[in-house]
C-alpha cells in the first residue's frame, strides 16, 4: 500500500450543511492527493451533481466513498434507489 492510498465513506443527508461539507471536504481531499485547481472544481461539480439527483428533497441519504489505490481515485455515491455514479481519475504524479 502506497502513502498515499486511503478509503473512507460518509452517509449523507440532503439538508444544505451537508452539501457544504462535502464540498470542503472534497476540495480538501483532492487538494491533498496533489490535484490542480481546475480538476478540483471539475471533480466538486460532478459530485454535486450526483449528490442532487440522490438525496434532492432532503429526505433521502446516500453513501459517499472516497477509494484512493494503485494510482487511482474513485469515488462512488450510492442511494435512493438509483445506480450508482462512479468515477475514476489518475491520481496526480508528484
Amino acid at each position: 500500500m502506497s502513502d498515499r492510498d486511503f478509503f473512507f465513506a460518509l452517509d449523507v443527508s440532503g439538508d444544505p450543511g451537508s452539501d457544504q461539507m462535502l464540498g470542503e471536504l472534497t476540495r480538501t481531499v483532492l487538494g491533498q492527493a496533489g490535484y490542480a485547481k481546475s480538476a478540483i472544481e471539475a471533480l466538486t461539480g460532478e459530485l454535486r451533481t450526483a449528490l442532487v439527483e440522490r438525496v434532492g428533497d432532503g429526505k433521502r441519504r446516500c453513501e459517499v466513498r472516497f477509494r484512493s489505490e494503485g494510482g487511482q481515485l474513485e469515488i462512488v455515491v450510492s442511494g435512493a434507489g438509483r445506480a450508482d455514479w462512479r468515477t475514476t481519475w489518475p491520481l496526480p504524479v508528484s
